[in-house]
């Protein structure tokens, strides 16, 4: 399945998710620090019309701090019902932003992060499709774009998925299932918990305690991903998982 096809199913099930959740579902704190519930959902709507237009604004104006720029766009559309919302994410789950000079896959990786920050608080189960947490794996090890934060804390470490046999990474080894890992990489403490190896602490200890990055590093990172983009094969909107 092409990852766009992806893309496009999970922005419906999360409309149906939103859907049918009740006022103090959607008023509970979400795994993304600040937001709850129905903010997350409005986020999610933030970038699916005009999306590469406010990611060149947050560039500019912002000197691309992507944190404020999601914090400013999402307080705006989280004054909007959540029924709103869910519609929103219905009418333009096709919309074709992508990150500039990356493709889909970190687009598929933020709405499968955000599944888990409304999930998880909520005691939702779901068995994640094992194409889509592929995507958010490799793109997180790999090169993740700018908005992800992910900076050096993977360096030195071996990430191991027991259940999947995806490995990236030289170094320490931290070992887990695929879900925990791909929680844990992307600096969200609940994965850690389910994780073991040599490398675990020192994981751990960044996520606990990331680094402040500068401008200047801000910056740096939205020219290392212009100047050395994923692969034409991640980009292509032909892109599918192996």
């Amino acid at each position: 399945m092409k990852v766009h096809d992806m893309l496009v199913q999970e922005r419906r099930r999360m409309a149906d998710l939103l859907d049918g959740l009740d006022p103090g579902q959607l008023a509970t704190p979400s795994l993304s620090e600040g937001w709850t519930v129905h903010d997350v959902g409005a986020h999610l709507t933030t970038y699916l019309r005009f999306g590469q237009v406010k990611i060149y604004w947050g560039i500019v104006t912002m000197a691309a701090d992507f944190d404020r720029l999601n914090r400013v766009l999402t307080a705006r559309a989280a004054r909007r019902s959540t029924a709103e919302i869910a519609s929103r994410l219905r009418r333009w789950s096709t919309s074709r932003t992508t990150i500039p000079r990356s493709g889909y896959d970190p687009v598929l990786t933020d709405i499968v992060l955000h599944d888990y920050d409304v999930r998880v608080p909520l005691g939702i189960a779901r068995d994640v499709p094992e194409d889509r947490l592929w995507v958010a794996f490799q793109h997180l090890a790999a090169k993740p774009s700018p908005g992800y934060g992910v900076g050096s804390r993977l360096a030195g470490l071996r990430l191991e998925a027991v259940d999947t046999g995806w490995t990236s990474g030289a170094g320490a080894p931290v070992r887990g299932d695929a879900e925990s890992l791909v929680l844990a990489m992307s600096g969200r403490a609940v994965g850690l918990d389910a994780l073991s190896g040599d490398g675990l602490p020192l994981l751990r200890a960044r996520v606990a305690t990331p680094p402040p990055r500068t401008t200047l590093e801000r910056l740096r990172t939205v020219a290392q991903v212009v100047l050395d983009p994923p692969p034409p094969t991640r980009r292509s909107r032909n892109a599918t998982t192996p």
